[in-house]
């Protein structure tokens, strides 16, 4: 039996959306590639109008493109990420080479992408001190916060405007960094 999913959901291609057909009852719409035409933006411009709109990418650049694309260009798209590790089969990556379970996780934790941040104090400088940025080990920090916060895997500025868009600040990441 299909889960019945009330959002619509953006993939890059087919194998995304046959793969999410196989266990969601869900309206998803493709990008067809990289690419993302005018149109489908448009599409996705209208849908938002009355529906939820989830970008569901692969975790890999191309995926990252699109998704900075689709967000530029339509206000108030959530972003369900799915871990790099979590989506490799044969050595090709993304959304199609992931599991019901982990694709069900992302869609469990979405996160609305947004120009106006929340009330958060946090500083780039909060995360050179915590370690997050700026030093040997700060990838494999940054990845125990993406994994337990469900974010993509990013860099220190883009970490920085994540956790603020969450709303977090130093206390909640010393907590998150405390419980590893």
């Amino acid at each position: 039996m299909k889960v019945k999913y009330p959002n619509v959901i953006v993939v890059e291609g087919k194998m995304d959306k046959d793969l999410l057909q196989s266990f969601l009852d869900a309206d998803i719409v493709t990008t067809n590639g990289s690419e993302v035409s005018r149109e489908t933006i448009e599409y996705i411009r209208a849908l938002s109008k009355t529906r939820t709109i989830v970008v569901l990418t692969d975790p890999d650049a191309p995926g990252k493109r699109i998704r900075d694309i689709l967000n530029s260009e339509i206000a108030g798209l959530f972003n369900a990420f799915i871990p790099k590790e979590k989506a490799i089969k044969k050595h090709k990556v993304g959304v199609a080479e992931s599991d019901k379970a982990t694709i069900m996780e992302a869609l469990d934790h979405l996160m609305l992408e947004t120009k106006e941040k929340k009330s958060s104090n946090l500083t780039m400088n909060d995360l050179f001190e915590l370690g997050l940025a700026g030093g040997s080990d700060s990838a494999a920090k940054r990845k125990v916060l993406e994994n337990k916060l469900h974010v993509d895997q990013v860099n220190g500025k883009t970490l920085l405007k994540r956790l603020q868009a969450l709303g977090l600040d130093r206390k909640d990441l010393e907590e998150v960094l405390g419980n590893e």
